[in-house]
């Protein structure tokens, strides 16, 4: 039986308030927003991260991967997972937050919510087990106006059996939101003759959601690294750390005809990036 969640019956807040879900969701319904939190139930400071006999589980944010945003970034992201409940299925909602407590306003620093309710299908071979699928669409512009976003953010799932009784579940999987980089690279002189010194500058920057452009991004690790005429491997020369402004300068000796470039590898809060390979004619 296919379930489609009943927006008509419990339309957005509303169909919250009934589940008595927490701010995280409350705020999730109004994506990128954590307004109005007070107006809804709240719990005790230290709530338990579940309640209720459906049970959350197989959650796949994204299929596994991190969701990496530039400043103008529209994306869809897809959640799936499995509910079961003996009682049935009439309603999930899925939610991505980030924060330690989900019950209060100020400890949740970002909220996002689904456009439409999830689709949820029962399986045919097992009573009660739903494969569901949720999907966000993120627009970095609006939803991400907050620097200090990325990084984990949590999944929510909630939901509401045939027989009216909720449950939900805060921490069902994670996903890291990042910053998308950027890189450049330039190598000079060009020709070089073979021995001598070879400069290679170049900036790394990363989105800045705040202001609505990318910035320098200082203080990182960055590899240099080459690729000899002829082949399709790059091998790392040695690690740069990126200083004001995210701004990079290394020397290195030429040996023969070949391509330099930059490399950024991720980190907890902003994607990895690679310059477009320079090149070098060796005389």
């Amino acid at each position: 039986m296919r379930i489609r969640a009943m927006s008509a019956a419990l339309p957005g807040a509303v169909a919250l308030s009934v589940l008595g879900l927490p701010a995280a969701a409350q705020a999730a319904a109004r994506p990128g927003t954590t307004a109005g939190l007070g107006s809804f139930v709240t719990r005790s400071a230290h709530p338990d991260t579940s309640l209720g006999s459906m049970k959350f589980s197989k959650a796949v944010i994204n299929g596994g991967k991190d969701i990496v945003l530039g400043t103008t970034t529209r994306q869809s992201v897809t959640v799936t997972y499995t509910a079961t409940s003996s009682s049935g299925v009439a309603l999930t909602e899925a939610f991505l937050w980030q924060g330690t407590d989900s019950s209060s306003e100020d400890t949740i620093t970002g909220s996002l919510g689904t456009d439409d309710d999830p689709d949820c299908t029962e399986s045919t071979t097992q009573t009660g087990v739903y494969a569901c699928k949720a999907v966000f669409h993120i627009n970095a512009a609006s939803d991400l106006k907050n620097n200090g976003a990325a990084g984990t953010w949590k999944l929510f799932l909630g939901g509401y059996d045939l027989y009216a009784d909720a449950s939900y579940n805060d921490d069902v999987a994670t996903t890291r939101i990042k910053k998308t980089s950027k890189l450049t690279a330039n190598a000079t002189p060009e020709p070089v003759k073979k021995g001598r010194t070879i400069t290679v500058t170049g900036g790394l920057k990363r989105a800045d959601w705040n202001s609505g452009t990318y910035t320098g991004y200082a203080g990182q690790s960055v590899l240099l690294q080459y690729r000899k005429k002829g082949s399709t491997t790059y091998t790392t020369l040695k690690k740069v750390t990126t200083g004001t402004g995210g701004s990079l300068r290394t020397t290195t000796k030429a040996t023969a005809d070949g391509y330099y470039r930059f490399s950024f590898a991720t980190n907890t809060t902003t994607g990895a990036s690679t310059a477009a390979g320079d090149y070098v004619d060796v005389k």
